[in-house]
């Protein structure tokens, strides 16, 4: 049987092992996903214990994705340009190997939720500079955004964060973020604004073109102030689940050693678990 599961710190309340849980069971394949809480001081020999238990891997969320950095034998391209690790993929050598899937994983959902949202089509809005900013913006570039406006609440991360990521992103003050939306093809939302629990974001979209794309990587709620006041101005709203479901295929490829798809049945199921 292969084993795979995500190692956390606290970790009983990730939608993991629901989402692999269904693929496993749809495609008939032997297999588990399990729970791994491990403070991160046991992090590294949780870690290196992955081989002699018999994983195939694991998912990594809060606190251990950037610490498992300087634990793993090797970093692929996504994981060093982002500085965070999401999944361990255990080689043939018993070596760990660290990738970052959350770039896919956003531009797999902004293209299943916007599917004539092209790169080039215009500047790009991102708001916010931490680590999903850096999977977000990386993924964008890379998609053909020839103009990126980065907008942070500390302009200053925002600053060192567009030095590291490339040319083409242009740091503005976060008080000029309504302004920031004239003439952009696409707004995203990478911050925790709006997210239950947190404050609201305050945010005017009267500058935003009608036919521009607004995504908000929140997912709880699934509707988020943002998408709602989007949609009610008729923008394409894309929510930030997909991201989530996306962003698992290329982990449950590497370990279980097919490419799954996100179906509407997924999306279901994953979305009941959202239910207070």
């Amino acid at each position: 049987m292969i084993r795979a599961g995500v190692m956390g710190w606290p970790v009983e309340h990730s939608r993991s092992p629901a989402l692999h849980g269904f693929w496993l069971k749809h495609y008939g394949i032997a297999g588990e996903y399990v729970t791994l809480p491990v403070p991160p001081e046991g992090l590294r020999a949780a870690l290196r214990a992955l081989p002699r238990e018999g994983f195939a891997g694991c998912n990594l969320t809060l606190p251990h994705k950037e610490a498992a950095l300087a634990i793993i034998d090797h970093v692929d391209a996504s994981a060093r340009r982002i500085g965070a690790v999401n999944t361990i993929v255990v080689r043939d050598d018993r070596s760990l190997e660290g990738r970052n899937t959350d770039s896919f994983g956003f531009i797999e959902n902004l293209r299943a939720g916007a599917p004539d949202w092209r790169g080039d089509k215009g500047p790009a809005v991102v708001l916010g500079a931490g680590g999903a900013a850096r999977a977000v913006v990386g993924a964008l570039l890379d998609a053909g955004v020839r103009e990126l406006r980065l907008l942070n609440r500390h302009r200053a991360r925002a600053e060192s964060f567009a030095a590291a990521l490339g040319d083409n992103i242009r740091v503005l003050d976060w008080e000029t973020r309504a302004r920031s939306l004239a003439g952009a093809a696409l707004l995203v939302n990478t911050t925790s604004l709006g997210m239950h629990g947190a404050p609201p974001l305050d945010l005017a979209l009267d500058a935003l073109d009608p036919a521009a794309v607004v995504n908000d990587i929140v997912y709880v709620p699934l509707e988020t102030p943002l998408l709602a006041a989007a949609r009610r101005r008729g923008n394409t709203a894309v929510d930030g689940l997909g991201v989530l479901l996306h962003q698992a295929r290329p982990a449950f490829a590497a370990w279980f050693g097919l490419m799954p798809e996100v179906t509407h049945d997924l999306r279901r199921t994953i979305e009941a678990t959202l239910r207070p």
